[in-house]
């Protein structure tokens, strides 16, 4: 009897085990596969840039979300239902009409000539990457809470440039806004 549980539990343990192994991952480049706000931001924010990729991230125990590339190098990252949670650019400026005014504003005052090249967002902050490195943070008005370090921002999911990205980064203003 105890035998017969022992393979019953080893049985299912392995059913289970393989199960979350599976591939829930899904690559496209079909726009459809898009929730239809994440279609509406990229028509409205990058309307002549073509999708290279469309990563549809389905997950066991957590919802799906969206991760799309586009021809001209950015990245964006959509939640479950199409809202972007974070942009990057590369070297190119993120469209000013994705960051809120005042952190336009401040990063205009206070880092003079940079570029905003990647912003993320959350129910409670955003971080703006700069064209020169710096990462800031802010509150959902838009008030700086100051600068923060590189593992800071991939803590809160903004990936960083690296080096690589530096080197095939186009270093013009984005044509495709």
């Amino acid at each position: 009897m105890i035998r017969r549980i022992s393979v019953l539990i080893a049985l299912t343990l392995g059913v289970v085990s393989m199960s979350a192994k599976l591939p829930f991952d899904k690559y496209s480049i079909n726009r459809k596969d898009l929730p239809d706000a994440a279609k509406e931001m990229l028509d409205e924010h990058f309307p002549k840039a073509k999708v290279s990729m469309i990563k549809v991230d389905r997950h066991l125990l957590k919802k799906t979300d969206y991760d799309v590339k586009l021809t001209n190098g950015t990245k964006i990252e959509f939640s479950n239902k199409g809202r972007w949670t974070s942009v990057n650019c590369n070297k190119k400026s993120v469209p000013e009409s994705l960051v809120p005014q005042n952190i336009r504003n401040n990063v205009a005052k206070k880092y003079s000539g940079e570029k905003i090249v990647r912003i993320s967002r959350s129910s409670l902050y955003y971080i703006v990457g700069l064209a020169n490195g710096k990462e800031l943070k802010y509150d959902r008005l838009g008030i700086l809470q100051g600068e923060i370090t590189k593992q800071e921002a991939e803590e809160f999911g903004i990936q960083a440039l690296t080096e690589a990205d530096s080197e095939n980064a186009d270093t013009t203003e984005n044509p495709e806004p």
